[in-house]
């Protein structure tokens, strides 16, 4: 089993082969993710809001994140292991940026740092470098961002809003600073198929998306909860995702109950007949 390395995906947009990273919270979904070949598995900050139930995704600490990724690190062998900065580090200046990435690395074992917002501190991505670091530099159309520009976040559907072809030459500006600052890769947060392919030429490094992406990038990052219908609304309403997980889970429970209730043997337990 050979380990992949962030030369490999360099090689991968140089021959046009795509990339896939999935996002996950826990050792058995890390492995299972690592199981099917993904390149990358990423430690996002958005476990506060879809598994741990939080309103606010800026409640996330450092500590537990580096809880999550440590378990997400023991289920994989092969892929890359990333993780997102929690709200704080990046604001609070380079030296708390550098000092929360070495934890990442020395206690987490991660092979790369994903931050957020990287456009706006690209002193942060060339201080992380300098320190051995690799970065994952996220850009692109945020709530934050979309704010400044005076663009809508969603449009009428209710979905991600794609940039307009007159922030062609913005992004491209900042992906190649981002580049220049020393990122490996890049996450390009609502690309759009018009501004997303000429970002991905202007730059040599991977061009990855998640919300709002598309085949037009060199890759994608999915959540994995969101790939395999993981949530309580899934068993409301079928989901348009991959696997209805959440239904299963609910089946399997339900009959588990039965079980107990009329007094049998629940399945997988020594004694079954």
């Amino acid at each position: 089993m050979t380990a992949v390395t962030i030369p490999d995906l360099h090689e991968k947009k140089a021959r046009g082969e795509k990339i896939f990273g999935v996002v996950a919270w826990d050792t058995p979904m890390a492995a299972i993710a690592d199981r099917v070949g993904v390149e990358i598995v990423s430690v996002g900050d958005t476990v506060g809001k879809n598994l741990w139930g939080h309103d606010n995704p800026l409640a996330v600490t450092m500590d537990e994140m580096l809880v999550v990724t440590k378990a997400v690190r023991r289920g994989v062998k092969r892929a890359l292991v990333s993780a997102d900065f929690p709200y704080g580090p990046l604001q609070e200046g380079v030296d708390s940026a550098v000092r929360a990435a070495i934890r990442f690395v020395k206690e987490a074992g991660v092979d790369m740092i994903k931050l957020d917002g990287a456009a706006d501190y690209p002193e942060a991505v060339t201080a992380l470098t300098r320190a051995g670091i690799p970065v994952w530099a996220q850009f692109g159309l945020t709530p934050q961002t979309a704010l400044a520009m005076g663009l809508p976040y969603e449009n009428q559907a209710g979905s991600a809003a794609n940039l307009p072809a007159t922030m062609t030459e913005r992004m491209i500006a900042e992906a190649r600073m981002l580049e220049q600052a020393g990122a490996v890769l890049l996450d390009f947060t609502n690309s759009g198929p018009i501004v997303g392919p000429e970002v991905v030429k202007a730059v040599s490094i991977p061009v990855i998306g998640g919300f709002g992406g598309g085949p037009w990038l060199d890759g994608r990052i999915r959540l994995s909860s969101a790939a395999t219908g993981y949530s309580v609304a899934a068993l409301d309403k079928e989901p348009d995702t991959y696997a209805n997980v959440a239904r299963v889970i609910h089946d399997a429970l339900s009959e588990c109950a039965a079980d107990v209730r009329a007094a049998r043997q629940i399945k997988g337990q020594p004694g079954r007949t």
